[in-house]
């Protein structure tokens, strides 16, 4: 399957709108382990826990019970972006996280407040099947009216992401008005399964060990430093943890609109999994991120999300030259790009109480 370069989409914007406050919990959480020395003071050592990648337990909210789920949008510079949101706890709680990112008037004006766009067309109606790890989706003829190639993949690719954010699924096939088609109206390739691990695909020079190529997927905050924003990059070199920490380090493509988290010159020292911990020591550089705006907090994000997608990864431990990094904020979100933060940064929204 082949995917254009990501960066050279152009993507159309969404709309300044006026509405109601969105009240949007954002779920955290911080493990905090004490390591006593004898004789000395306790020292503290930030531990953070990688995020889930299904639902976890609910909250309550006015007696309605509620669910963290994670939906994907497509963000001013044509990126597909993942935003936790919270939802009423309900039987096919898949089917509704794809019914909120479905074009209508109520989406698009969640859409906007986020400075984001929906990526399934209006009218799209969904049967959803899932069973054996894989799900397969039917979109209704209203899918076939996107408006080029990149709105299409936007679509089969932002539906595919929602669901492998579930356990119970590890990869999506479509069908269209209720048939198995090789391609769309403007030729994107649907004749294979499509998982979450293409979203936002580096376009890369041909090599002839192409066979030999792996993928790793990196977060890299956008432009405005709102969100963070995953890359899929090739590599040719062991997809593991080690690896996908040295390419986080290297940043983004220069043209790509997308920040680096970790300072310039910046090292990876070592990288370890033990017990379900991975701990990462970066040289003296990255303490730099603490006194950036936000406290190093999309530093110390880039860096748990990009080691989550590795099976047996629970918690990440930050250290700098072998000490425990402590950024301020104190906290670490577990779930991306939570839908409240997102909307409590974007300026293109006026409120009106």
């Amino acid at each position: 399957m082949k995917f254009p370069d990501m960066t050279k989409w152009k993507a159309k914007l969404p709309r300044r709108v006026d509405m109601e406050r969105l009240l949007i919990v954002g779920a955290a959480a911080l493990v905090v382990v004490l390591a006593l020395r004898g004789g000395e003071e306790a020292e503290t050592t930030m531990v953070y826990a990688a995020p889930p990648v299904s639902a976890p337990a609910a909250a309550q909210t006015d007696s309605v019970e509620m669910v963290s789920t994670i939906c994907w949008y497509e963000d001013g510079d044509g990126y597909l972006v993942p935003v936790t949101r919270q939802i009423p706890m309900q039987d096919g709680i898949a089917k509704a996280t794809l019914a909120l990112m479905v074009e209508s008037s109520e989406n698009d004006l969640a859409a906007a407040r986020m400075g984001l766009s929906n990526v399934i067309p209006e009218g799209v109606s969904i049967d959803l099947d899932i069973a054996g790890g894989k799900a397969r989706v039917d979109l209704s003829e209203e899918s076939l009216s996107c408006a080029s190639a990149e709105e299409e993949l936007l679509m089969v690719q932002g539906v595919a992401a929602a669901l492998c954010g579930f356990e119970t699924v590890e990869e999506v096939s479509f069908l269209f008005d209720g048939q198995k088609r090789s391609q769309l109206t403007h030729g994107t390739d649907v004749s294979g399964v499509f998982t979450q691990d293409s979203v936002n695909l580096e376009s890369v020079a041909t090599f002839s060990d192409s066979a030999n190529a792996d993928a790793v997927q990196l977060y890299f905050p956008s432009a405005s430093g709102r969100m963070l924003v995953p890359v899929t990059r090739t590599v040719f070199s062991p997809a593991d943890l080690p690896t996908a920490i040295l390419e986080l380090a290297k940043g983004p493509k220069t043209d790509s609109g997308l920040e680096c988290p970790i300072p310039g010159k910046c090292g990876v020292k070592s990288v370890k999994i033990k017990n379900g911990v991975a701990t990462i020591d970066f040289t003296r550089e990255f303490a730099a991120v603490a006194q950036e705006s936000d406290g190093g907090h999309q530093a110390v994000q880039a860096v748990i999300y990009t080691a989550s997608q590795f099976p047996g990864v629970k918690q990440v431990s930050i250290l700098v030259e072998g000490e425990p990094f402590h950024p301020e904020p104190q906290t670490a979100t577990t779930w991306v790009n939570s839908a409240e933060e997102v909307m409590a940064q974007y300026p293109g929204v006026i409120e009106i109480d």
